[in-house]
């Protein structure tokens, strides 16, 4: 608002030189030629007070609309309520709640299994017996014998040639990968976050820019066209400037389309249902840093890059599918355990029944002397592990081009922004004089505009240079893995 108010200062400024100078030579040769009376020139005159008046009020309103949200959002808050209500964020935490539940001692196979078996056994069948001591032939038909058992059964491999330790250390790794993506996910939702609300503030400045370039432009349609009435400027003249305020102004809309879009994707990215609603930013301006060094960005994402550390993590997964494999060169001891009853009722048997309640133990041990694949994984394995460092340092050196390529971004967009803030400077103060030779009718339409295009351009260009900073100094934050500063 205080861009705006020094801004309606200055029209002001310019509307009492106007008057001045329809004073001056309006007055007593225009009024002469048109008959016009006192009345009707004080009400001409009067007219650049009420567009000064009617602008304010435009202005104030458009704040009031920006004002009607209930919260005022800090890149902190956005970015806290965006790691807490993201969806896909959300999706990420659960798949690393996956790989830490998995990472226990009974997955990897430390503990035994205990079953509970209970059957039943039915049989009837038609015999028939020869006695050995008489010869004799006994046929029985339909006889029914029944069995029934529980028990509980304990099987627990105690050694397995290293495979179940190797195993445990894989499911812990693989937890602490689950964390890295994690990480991961979160900085890049920090910076792409980041980027959007510092677009966000882009945007905002940029319309209000376009909003100053449409109220000059109003103004100087205005002045041409009381200038034509009275015949000092020509039709033309007049034409040329309702087609420069229709263009400002259909650049105007189209700003606050691209304004409104920002919006939604910003509501969007924090996880708000209600992706509609207005947002108050606390920031007017985008404030870049110039204290970055490099070296020790090159020395922290070698330290802390989560990209380097997840392809160490790799690394280390197939360091540890080799030792798995491995492990059938050693042989293996397995304990089983029972305790149970058993009932058999029997038809003929000499045996009306039997009851058997009671603890079995026994120990396997065993040696796999050929499988036909063992060979084969070992190479594979061994391949797998040399991929694993090939791909760490390959993406070292993509680390290192990156944080080249936008340190040389950073640095020169840097110089840039000085050199467009002077250029701004210049760009103001020519146009503050220009409007005022274009008031005493001392200057063209046509250098009119192009001292007012000149402002706006180099107000585009400063803008543009903050943004595009503010990228490099995201993105070098990001590489080196200092991005979750921000949230501090």
């Amino acid at each position: 608002m205080e861009d705006v108010n020094r801004r309606n200062k200055k029209i002001e400024r310019w509307f009492h030189m106007f008057r001045q100078a329809i004073d001056s030579k309006v007055s007593g040769v225009v009024a002469e030629r048109i008959n016009w009376d006192k009345d009707t020139l004080k009400r001409t005159l009067l007219l650049g007070r009420r567009l000064a008046s009617a602008i304010c009020v435009l202005f104030g309103i458009s704040s009031a609309v920006e004002a009607q949200t209930n919260d005022v959002y800090t890149l902190k808050s956005c970015l806290e309520n965006g790691l807490h209500n993201n969806y896909s964020l959300q999706i990420t935490r659960n798949e690393q709640k996956i790989s830490a539940n998995n990472a226990t001692l009974g997955n990897a196979g430390y503990l035994p299994t205990l079953d509970f078996t209970a059957g039943y056994v039915g049989t009837v069948d038609n015999t028939e017996s020869k006695l050995r001591e008489t010869g004799e032939t006994v046929k029985e038909n339909g006889v029914f014998d029944q069995t029934v058992n529980v028990g509980l059964n304990l099987n627990w491999t105690l050694f397995d040639g290293f495979n179940i330790s190797t195993t445990y250390k894989q499911l812990k790794e693989l937890k602490r990968q689950g964390e890295t993506n994690t990480r991961i996910a979160v900085e890049d939702f920090i910076a792409n976050l980041s980027a959007e609300y510092y677009n966000f503030i882009q945007q905002k400045i940029r319309l209000k820019n376009f909003r100053y370039a449409v109220s000059l432009s109003k103004e100087r349609m205005r002045i041409v066209e009381e200038r034509y009435h009275i015949g000092n400027f020509s039709r033309l003249d007049y034409q040329q400037a309702k087609v420069d305020f229709n263009a400002d102004s259909a650049q105007y809309m189209k700003q606050q389309e691209l304004l409104h879009t920002s919006r939604i994707r910003l509501n969007e990215m924090m996880g708000n249902t209600n992706v509609d609603q207005m947002v108050m930013i606390a920031d007017t301006i985008i404030d870049v840093r110039a204290d970055l060094v490099l070296k020790e960005l090159w020395e922290a994402t070698l330290s802390n890059n989560a990209s380097l550390l997840k392809a160490d993590q790799n690394t280390t997964l197939a360091q540890l599918d080799y030792k798995k494999v491995n492990s059938r060169n050693y042989p293996y001891l397995r304990l089983n355990t029972g305790y149970g009853y058993t009932f058999n009722k029997y038809d003929i048997s000499s045996t009306k029944k039997r009851d058997n309640l009671g603890f079995n133990a026994g120990l396997t041990l065993g040696f796999n002397i050929f499988d036909g694949n063992r060979r084969r994984e070992r190479r594979n394995a061994e391949i797998a592990i040399e991929n694993a460092r090939l791909q760490r340092n390959e993406v070292e050196l993509m680390l290192r081009a990156d944080l080249s390529n936008l340190w040389q971004a950073y640095k020169n967009n840097l110089e840039m922004l000085n050199l467009e803030r002077q250029n701004l400077v210049a760009a103001k103060e020519n146009h503050e004089i220009a409007m005022e030779r274009y008031m005493l009718g001392n200057l063209s339409g046509i250098e009119m505009r192009e001292a007012q295009k000149s402002l706006l351009d180099a107000e585009e260009r400063i803008l543009s240079a903050e943004y595009d900073t503010k990228l490099c100094e995201i993105s070098l934050l990001q590489i080196s893995g200092k991005i979750i500063n921000l949230l501090y």
